[in-house]
């Protein structure tokens, strides 16, 4: 394991792994860390090797959310900032502020990712994990799993983008709870109410993950990218007939359709051809 706090990137086959190693801290994200994810992502959107992309921790924990100690510093920073006059130093206060628009452009850059992405979500998944989490496409947790989302024991507002998501998710009610107590959910109540899409055993978890990404890379990806855009574009209202449109074309421009129908006619396999990208 790495000694200073980062993201590893390792890739098997069509599936890319980025797991969160600061294991010290129980993978608390730091602000290199957050500012790091969207560049590692940025390549491998464009690389057609990759089809999947899974999202894991390093040792028995997802991630803790960001590192307290240097939310402990901003906070003193802000604290400083504020004059015997009331007056505010912008430029102290803004360093709390910096690290929560790293944090919210790493889980936008995540969810906007064009491929498919999947959460390895074993032990704690908590604040900037549950942020992290959520935007992935799929979550696959363990016995042992605890989400959560600690804002009101911080004093913070959670960001909207991922708020939106926990909502989408899990339904205003279980969002509301999670904010107001600050409580943490096991992993059967976070299947429950949809926050997780399986919970298997913790010795069988990365064994089922790599399955499931090579499932998923095996399928034809340019229904795969359709279902994910198309799923995207319900879930914020903006679907149209002109995307529904262009993923047809796309489908029989690609040889795709052509193969799955062939496969299914000759009873064999599908060979699919189309890139990811």
């Amino acid at each position: 394991m790495s000694t200073a706090p980062t993201i590893d990137l390792t890739t098997s086959g069509t599936t890319a792994t980025l797991r969160i190693d600061h294991p010290r801290r129980k993978n608390a994200m730091t602000a290199h860390m957050w500012g790091l994810l969207p560049r590692l992502l940025e390549p491998l959107a464009k690389d057609p090797s990759v089809r999947v992309v899974v999202l894991t921790g390093a040792g028995p924990d997802f991630c803790a959310g960001a590192d307290i100690s240097e939310l402990t510093a901003d906070a003193q920073a802000t604290a400083g900032a504020v004059g015997g006059d009331g007056a505010v130093d912008v430029e102290a206060a803004g360093a709390r502020v910096l690290d929560d628009r790293l944090a919210e452009a790493a889980g936008e850059a995540l969810a906007a990712f064009p491929k498919p992405t999947i959460a390895m979500v074993d032990g704690l998944c908590v604040g900037g994990g549950c942020l992290l989490a959520t935007a992935c496409d799929l979550r696959v947790g363990t016995p042992r799993t605890r989400m959560g989302v600690p804002a009101a024991k911080l004093g913070v507002v959670y960001p909207a983008s991922s708020l939106r998501r926990i909502v989408a998710l899990a339904g205003p009610s279980t969002a509301k709870r999670l904010l107001f107590t600050a409580d943490l959910l096991g992993a059967e109540e976070a299947l429950r109410t949809g926050l997780l899409d399986e919970v298997v055993p913790e010795s069988e978890l990365a064994h089922h993950v790599t399955g499931l990404a090579a499932t998923v890379g095996g399928r034809s990806q340019v229904s795969v990218r359709a279902a994910k855009s198309l799923v995207d574009a319900i879930g914020a209202g903006e679907l149209t007939p002109e995307l529904v449109r262009s993923w047809d074309e796309e489908a029989v421009r690609s040889g795709d359709l052509h193969e799955g129908i062939a496969a299914f006619l000759e009873r064999r396999p599908a060979r699919f051809t189309s890139p990811p990208t």
